[in-house]
């Protein structure tokens, strides 16, 4: 059910269609559920020390809690910027996201985003075909009302050495795709993934969290010439935000585990002809309308 699901939004995306167009409105960006983390934190994973793969409690929790919001709020959409899971493959942490997922209300529809826990940190033929099996794309566009929404895989671009010829397809598609947004009179154009591409300054180190300066600044230089207003991304387990020009790139906190001060939570964006608004609301300050509140993180 989950993915035909998952596929349906994907081909009304594709042709344009919306339950309810809209020139203004707000959605839902969230990030990183990854089940398992909890119970399995990155140290272990790192020092290949075994761990109970098999235990999400506090995982369910929060997502149930983010998707019982949502049907609530009632978003134009949500987006899951990647890692849904944290062991690569592992069957019992697909299916709990995927029923928890399937909770949200039908017609919300709901986009996903590749992670470096879903793909594992060098991707492979075999782990994007086992993705794209149990959860869809991995590079895709949507539209919503005037909000026109380029998805892409960052883990291929980050480490494309086992499958360059799909990082090359995903380029030529999307040097494809940017032009037809513009000429589709889109008023926002919005590009997520997992990766963010800095944190907060376009030339800063690089580092874990980020793609490296010699990868971002071709893509940087794409989305500007194409007039993308914001890149909203996860991976990082807290919240950021940085500027070059025009181009936003918005990094977003965990609907699971934390790494840093801010909770467990998700993020509100309101578009409108004004541009976009947003904050980060923790899963226990979440706003009883969409209208942002004192409690929310800008």
């Amino acid at each position: 059910m989950m993915k035909w699901r998952i596929a349906i939004s994907i081909l009304l995306a594709g042709l344009g269609t919306t339950a309810e167009a809209r020139s203004e409105g707000f959605f839902l960006q969230m990030a990183d559920p990854q089940f398992g983390m909890f119970a399995k934190p990155a140290l272990f994973s790192y020092l290949g020390w075994p761990w109970n793969d098999d235990s999400f409690e506090e995982e369910t929790i929060r997502f149930e809690q983010a998707i019982a919001h949502a049907n609530r709020l009632r978003p134009a959409f949500v987006v899951i910027c990647g890692d849904l899971i944290n062991t690569p493959g592992h069957a019992g942490q697909t299916e709990e996201f995927k029923r928890i997922a399937a909770k949200l209300d039908p017609s919300i529809p709901l986009h996903l985003v590749a992670g470096n826990h879903d793909l594992e940190n060098e991707p492979t033929p075999q782990t994007l075909a086992w993705y794209r099996e149990n959860f869809g794309k991995d590079w895709y566009s949507f539209r919503h009302g005037d909000v026109h929404g380029i998805v892409l895989n960052s883990i291929i671009i980050d480490e494309p050495d086992a499958v360059r010829n799909e990082t090359d397809a995903q380029l030529a598609w999307l040097r494809a795709e940017l032009p037809r947004a513009q000429a589709s009179g889109a008023a926002h154009i919005l590009v997520f993934q997992h990766h963010p591409y800095f944190l907060s300054e376009p030339d800063e180190d690089d580092g874990y969290f980020n793609l490296s300066e010699e990868t971002r600044r071709g893509y940087l230089d794409l989305f500007q010439a194409h007039q993308v207003d914001a890149i909203l991304a996860g991976h990082y387990h807290r919240n950021a935000q940085g500027r070059e020009g025009e181009l936003e790139m918005i990094t977003t906190g965990p609907v699971g585990m934390p790494l840093g001060k801010d909770p467990s939570g998700f993020r509100i964006v309101h578009f409108s002809e004004e541009g976009l608004d947003h904050a980060y609301y923790g899963l226990d300050q979440v706003p009883t309308s969409e209208e942002p509140s004192g409690a929310g993180v800008r």
